[in-house]
């Protein structure tokens, strides 16, 4: 568990500054225009999801754990819990919401927000480990 939570700091740290001007566009009505840059975030947020899961991958194949599958899946999947925590952040420090039928509104769209970013990453990392695993396995010479 301790792992899979460390690993989801590094991908959430790479998305970190460009979510506070994505947040801000969409929740205080402020245009966004700098796509080329988010384009560059995405990038930076697949390579790290990728190398952070083989690095926890890799440890856990040296101490011989070859149950890989759903913890590569939930060690860059877990940077959606960073997600939702920034949300929650968000909203008590820069938000103005006072009546609860907005703030179920916000945190149930951040919610599903961060279950999407979830998924995302999660299926990055896998799919990473899994031709990781496929690749380091696939030399091996059995004669």
């Amino acid at each position: 568990i301790f792992s899979v939570l460390v690993g989801g700091i590094l991908p959430f740290g790479a998305v970190f500054i460009e979510l506070f001007f994505i947040l801000t566009s969409v929740w205080l009505h402020q245009f966004y225009y700098i796509f080329g840059f988010l384009f560059l975030v995405f990038v930076i947020l697949m390579i790290t999801c990728a190398e952070i899961t083989i690095v926890l991958c890799y440890f856990q194949l040296c101490s011989e754990d070859y149950q890989w599958w759903w913890r590569a899946y939930f060690t860059s999947g877990s940077s959606s819990i960073y997600l939702f925590l920034y949300s929650c952040f968000y909203f008590f420090t820069k938000l103005d919401i006072t009546k609860p039928v907005s703030g179920m509104l916000y945190f149930g769209y951040m919610a599903l927000i961060s279950y999407c970013f979830f998924i995302l990453t999660g299926t990055m990392g896998f799919y990473a480990c899994f031709m990781f695993v496929r690749t380091i396995y696939g030399s091996v010479k059995i004669d």
